[in-house]
């Protein structure tokens, strides 16, 4: 029976019920006036229902598709304006003993080179971050209880917070690792990270079992239901996201909606964020192996859809997307993405001989190029990590998000670090392209004693001061 308030995945993530939501969006995809009555009530910014949504995925009128799109971009520059955060993956290891069929880093490759960093190695890998501007890091780790224990990302963790290095200083820590137990969700709440990420790579699990053959990541069940241990160890902001092209992106579709109806009716807090990767290639993968692959049309109206059935949560785009896909995504509801990625093991402080990445990254820019390409197309990039350092997170920070509250900072902290970085990181082109829209976005805030506050401390931080924040 599905039961969103359950605590166990096949009653939350039920079958039946997605069957029946997918029958029932089939039944209804062109239906206007069911279709305009979802919108009527997506343009309250109080989110769909996974049912709701999926009709809004198969729509197949013309006009109501457009509406579609209008909506998302609406509701993001509601929620989050025009500013988009920006962070790195850091890979820290790719020993594995699980079987994932999609992902080089399985146990049986016996042709990848194989890497775990020194916490000297990470240390340079965090001062070359450092060195390119970044601040906020998802720390990314394979299931090894030998090579990769808890104990090892704990003092990792340690060793990231450590680095100063110049004017820079990692200020938040993601982590995306495998499942595991609410001792030790609570053993990284303690050592100060921000969110805790984990894609289900695929919600069906007949599929799961088949994708995850060997290892502890085949328990279907262990896995889907890991977020609610995170959150009884205290992580009150947690990552959602599945693989696309491993299974029938509708099912996934609304399985990910499901989970975050499930952790809404039972933490009172739905994901903080959502990932939304697609199968690339890879050592020993082929993403033409997998069987539903979607197009850049259907996957940008997946993008759509979600932004507008939780509009407070934030939507993530790594570098596995090109640069035209993602420009495309961010005017439908992305908000944040990731640049100057590498995803090899010490592949920003090395010259790699061997190949370690765990996919090929499409969008190669450098950061720089990046920054200054989201400043001409009028986009504030973010380097703030306020909300996570002030307490901000969970259900505060949520009631804070729907209710509008939060941009009453965001704008504020995203201009200062964007001026932190211009001034420590940019090139000359980048600085006077995001000087100049410094100095256009502070007239925009509301406030006139914020407006002052914002200007005192842009000047304090031309003089070389750091770190301010609301």
């Amino acid at each position: 029976m599905y039961n969103p308030e359950s605590m166990f995945a096949d009653d939350f993530i039920n079958d039946d019920e997605i069957m029946k939501t997918l029958a029932y969006a089939d039944e209804n995809k062109d239906n206007r006036a069911l279709i305009e009555s979802i919108l009527d009530k997506a343009e309250l910014r109080k989110g769909l229902s996974h049912r709701e949504a999926s009709v809004l995925l198969v729509c197949s009128i013309p006009d109501l598709n457009d509406r579609i799109y209008s909506l998302a971009n609406q509701i993001k520059n509601d929620f989050y304006g025009n500013r988009i955060v920006m962070f790195a993956p850091l890979y820290l290891s790719n020993y594995c003993v699980n079987g994932c069929v999609y992902c080089p880093y399985h146990a049986k490759n016996k042709h990848i080179p194989r890497k775990k960093l020194t916490q000297e190695e990470i240390a340079a890998e965090v001062k070359a971050l450092q060195d390119i501007g970044h601040k906020r890091l998802a720390i990314e780790a394979g299931e090894d209880p030998v090579n990769n224990p808890i104990e090892y990302i704990l003092e990792s963790i340690r060793t990231i917070y450590s680095v100063k290095h110049r004017n820079g200083a990692i200020r938040r820590v993601n982590v995306n690792i495998a499942a595991t137990t609410v001792e030790n969700y609570r053993k990284l709440k303690e050592a100060g990270i921000g969110t805790y990420i984990l894609f289900q790579e695929t919600y069906n699990k007949e599929s799961y079992l088949k994708l995850h053959p060997t290892g502890p990541k085949h328990d279907y069940c262990y896995h889907t239901e890991a977020m609610d241990r995170a959150m009884e160890g205290g992580i009150d902001d947690v990552g959602l996201g599945v693989l696309f092209g491993l299974e029938l992106y509708r099912y996934e579709f609304a399985g990910l909606l499901m989970h975050a109806e499930h952790l809404e009716a039972v933490h009172g807090v739905g994901p903080h964020t959502i990932s939304v990767p697609r199968v690339r290639k890879a050592d020993d993968i082929n993403p033409d192996d997998f069987d539903n692959g979607i197009d850049d049309e259907t996957f940008l109206k997946i993008v759509a859809c979600i932004r507008i059935a939780v509009p407070y949560t934030g939507m993530i785009m790594s570098t596995r997307e090109s640069k035209s896909v993602r420009e495309r995504a961010l005017h439908l509801g992305i908000s944040q993405i990731s640049g100057g990625s590498k995803t090899s093991v010490g592949g920003y402080a090395e010259d790699e001989e061997e190949d370690t990445s765990q996919f090929e990254v499409s969008d190669q820019r450098p950061l720089d190029e990046v920054v200054r390409w989201l400043v001409g197309m009028g986009y504030t990039p973010s380097f703030c990590t306020a909300c996570y350092r002030e307490g901000r997170t969970g259900d505060r920070f949520m009631s804070l998000c729907k209710s509008g509250q939060i941009q009453n900072c965001c704008l504020p902290n995203a201009l200062m670090t964007l001026k932190e970085y211009l001034m420590d990181y940019a090139s000359p082109e980048t600085r006077a392209a995001g000087d100049r829209m410094i100095a256009d976005e502070i007239g925009m805030i509301p406030s006139e004693n914020v407006r002052r506050i914002v200007r005192e401390r842009i000047d304090r931080i031309e003089s070389g001061e750091r770190d301010f924040r609301f």
